[in-house]
């Protein structure tokens, strides 16, 4: 589950945001034709939507809403890697897609907007669906490219970049945590889901459309689910895909940790590799003490690699096999080669916004939400890991749920605003649910959690499938045409 934010009215980050990547490009396709006025366009959440560029729409220097998309805050589209100067966005328009090269008066089409892949299953945009014109990615124009002293040279890499990366598992420094909500100052308040879907609501209402139908992928799917208990009215449709539960992830993860054997024997079983995986990473993590690292191993070979055959990632099966016989030294450095931020500049991810989203969105760690004094959250910590039983995160250990860097991070995160809860508390409209029963990053247990409280909801469980369906599984993307066009 990755979070890329925006950066604060300031435009500042500890890791900052700049140019699009190739894969985070905000894209506007219309289809062909007329539309009638209420027909809905289907607009792609994918998990960066509107990354780092509130100041295009809105300037936040307040907890408050200012007046959105009026004179010089209305939508601009650009390429990729055309910066205009601060203070003067460039004029731009999507390509023409009606007679005479105008645009339909009432729009339909496909909009990329938000999720974010890993860095080592970054496999290029998403097809648009069918019959659409695809353009060009886009984005929305930033007033502050680059803040003041950023520096993109990998070796003056912010901190907190340097130590995770764009890892939700590798758990940053206190020092590097502090540093950055430092930095950030009082704009560590502006970065909740709330403020995304402000942001969604603004460019819906620029693009003059009545309702739309969203699809969003990992935490793009808590993008969705909150626009849609916002503004119920405005969606057509929802597609969620590899589920963030709508009151946030479960902080110690231990979904994720427990099924982590249960995923690993399965791929055992495929492959006939004539061990037990799960009895063999148990005995690693007591005997080396590397749970943290064994887990973000096997969760990003979850997105990469569910089979765990060692095709395009590291042969986790055999480096577990290795280690459970006495040497750990493939594993430890397979382990290290996953960790830091070198292959991860700002520019790409931003860790230091991922945290300040990920620490607002929180509303059951074992400190409370983000409100809570610092002071109590190391007690709370360690409350909530003694009352966890060794079976509810076997074949880890209880210690692992508190040492990953959700919990890490967010335990030295300054109070900060949380995150708005939604005035709705049900998705009323109808609802398609896709999970791998491989995923351990978004766990198939939240999408069956959602699924459970979403009257219109249909879960589809792919089997043998990891994080992020579509486009990756023809079953997938089956059940989601078939959705979008009963």
């Amino acid at each position: 589950m990755k979070v890329q934010r925006r950066r604060g009215p300031a435009g500042r980050s500890c890791g900052q945001r700049g140019r699009e990547g190739r894969s985070h490009g905000i894209g506007v396709a219309a289809a062909g034709g007329q539309v009638a006025r209420d027909r809905p366009c289907v607009c792609r959440a994918r998990c960066d939507a509107l990354a780092g560029h509130r100041d295009g729409l809105r300037r936040r220097a307040a907890p408050h809403r200012l007046p959105a998309l009026s004179g010089r805050h209305r939508l601009h589209l650009r390429g990729p890697g055309r910066t205009p100067r601060p203070g003067r966005p460039r004029r731009g328009r999507a390509a023409p897609a009606g007679r005479g090269g105008r645009q339909p008066k009432s729009p339909t089409g496909y909009v990329a907007a938000a999720h974010r892949r890993p860095r080592s299953a970054r496999t290029g945009p998403a097809a648009p669906t069918p019959g659409a014109i695809r353009l060009p990615a886009r984005r929305l124009p930033a007033r502050h490219d680059r803040p003041a002293g950023h520096r993109s040279r990998r070796d003056r890499l912010p901190r907190l970049q340097a130590e995770v990366g764009s890892s939700d598992i590798t758990p940053p420094s206190a020092a590097a945590v502090r540093e950055c909500a430092q930095h950030l100052g009082n704009t560590r308040h502006h970065y909740t889901t709330a403020d995304t879907v402000a942001d969604l609501e603004d460019l819906r209402r620029a693009l003059g459309i009545t309702r739309w139908t969203i699809d969003g992928v990992s935490y793009g799917t808590f993008v969705a689910q909150h626009y849609g208990l916002t503004h119920p009215q405005r969606v057509h449709r929802m597609v969620l895909d590899s589920v963030v539960p709508q009151d946030s992830a479960d902080p110690l993860y231990t979904a994720s940790l427990r099924r982590a054997g249960r995923v690993l024997r399965q791929a055992c079983q495929e492959q006939t590799c004539g061990f037990d995986p799960a009895a063999a990473l148990a005995e690693v993590v007591r005997r080396y003490d590397n749970g943290v690292g064994v887990f973000d191993l096997v969760v990003i070979g979850s997105i990469v690699d569910p089979t765990f055959t060692g095709t395009g990632y590291f042969p986790v099966l055999n480096l577990l096999r290795t280690a459970a016989a006495g040497d750990a030294g493939p594993l430890d450095q397979a382990i290290a080669a996953l960790q830091g931020g070198a292959g991860t500049p700002p520019a790409d991810f931003s860790a230091g916004l991922h945290v300040a989203t990920l620490c607002a969105d929180l509303v059951h760690a074992p400190w409370g939400d983000s409100r809570s004094p610092l002071w109590t959250r190391d007690a709370a910590v360690t409350r909530a890991v003694d009352r966890l039983s060794p079976g509810q995160v076997w074949p880890f250990e209880p210690k692992t749920a508190a040492g990953q860097g959700i919990i890490q991070g967010c335990r030295h995160w300054p109070p900060s605003r949380p995150n708005p809860r939604p005035p709705h508390a049900r998705l009323t409209m109808p609802v398609l649910l896709l999970n791998g029963d491989r995923d351990l990053s978004t766990p198939v247990e939240w999408a069956q959690e959602q699924a459970a409280r979403t009257p219109r909801g249909t879960l589809v469980v792919l089997p043998g499938m990891g994080h992020s369906i579509q486009g990756r599984n023809p079953e997938g993307d089956r059940a989601v045409a078939t959705f979008l066009l009963e």
